[in-house]
């Protein structure tokens, strides 16, 4: 058996280690972990939209060191003479729970920090807990927009439209739509092929590293249809799609929620799919009315074999 001795030293070893770790080698000199029902995606949206705002009315200029998969940021910020790292990191739990970690490291007080904030409420630690807590406000606030219903495996419909290519960050696709709106139907409009359907969107390239869009904003109409040459309007059959589904209820800024509620119930029950949504648009914003009750069908198809 051992001595106490042993036991003691043993002890004081694994603790001189624990400090060592702790003090020096640990990434963060807080953390904060909270929940929140939506997808992970959604929350990694937040997170740039919250820092934007944070340099607009608190004067902080972020930059993002790295990001990945939607469910993964960390970046630097900086104000006056003080520079902080948050790393954020999402886990889906299930179709509509994320736990967020969040990691604080504040590189002119670290040590500081790593001794004060687990014992007393320091003024670091306050105003990181009021500003973590300001973002989950917000988010939450956000969430109140918009609902989203998953269908699971469903497909779409063959459908024959006139169609224009656009280019975009994905928080600007709507209004990408609607600067270009009068283009494709004041050419339909003037060329009478009369709109028979709602309007889609099929996104051709989804880079999720640059969170850039290449996508066609599309309207149905007859096959038959006297068709005028336009080096902008073309022409195509989208055909039926078979995948994931779900329906949002919301403003059109914003669909893209549900595709990320999606890529989350995929890798949660291990299914490979194609990232190109179709939308298709059931309601006319241009009407107003009551947001939630703006109704757009989503389908991701599966990946091909």
């Amino acid at each position: 058996m051992l001595s106490r001795k042993k036991i003691a030293l043993l002890l004081g070893l694994l603790f001189s280690l624990f400090l060592v770790w702790y003090l020096f080698l640990k990434k963060s000199d807080y953390c904060i972990s909270f929940k929140v029902k939506a997808a992970t995606g959604t929350i990694f949206q937040g997170v740039q939209e919250w820092s934007f705002a944070q340099s607009v009315s608190q004067k902080e200029t972020y930059v993002t060191l790295e990001k990945k998969n939607f469910d993964f940021i960390k970046q630097e910020m900086n104000k006056g003479n003080t520079r902080l790292e948050y790393t954020w990191e999402m886990k889906s739990i299930n179709d509509s729970v994320t736990s967020i970690n969040v990691s604080i490291k504040d590189f002119n007080n670290s040590i500081y920090n790593r001794l004060t904030a687990p014992f007393f409420s320091t003024s670091f630690k306050v105003e990181q807990i009021k500003k973590i807590k300001s973002f989950k406000d917000a988010l939450e606030n956000h969430i109140k927009n918009f609902k989203i219903k998953i269908e699971g495996e469903g497909s779409s419909e063959e459908t024959y439209v006139a169609y224009i290519n656009l280019k975009s960050v994905m928080q600007e696709k709507a209004q990408t739509m609607i600067r270009n709106d009068e283009i494709i139907t004041g050419y339909l409009q003037q060329n009478k092929i009369k709109i028979i359907g709602s309007p889609y969107v099929e996104i051709v390239n989804w880079n999720q590293d640059t969170e850039t869009l290449n996508f066609n904003y599309c309207f149905p109409i007859e096959k038959d249809a006297a068709i005028v040459k336009s080096k902008v309007v073309h022409f195509k059959t989208i055909p039926a799609l078979k995948g994931l589904k779900a329906t949002y209820y919301g403003n059109f800024r914003t669909s893209d929620r549900a595709w990320f509620t999606l890529l989350d119930y995929a890798k949660k029950n291990d299914i490979k799919l194609d990232n190109r949504p179709l939308e298709h648009f059931l309601a006319n914003p241009f009407n107003g009315g009551n947001e939630l009750e703006w109704e757009t069908k989503i389908i991701i198809p599966y990946a091909k074999k």
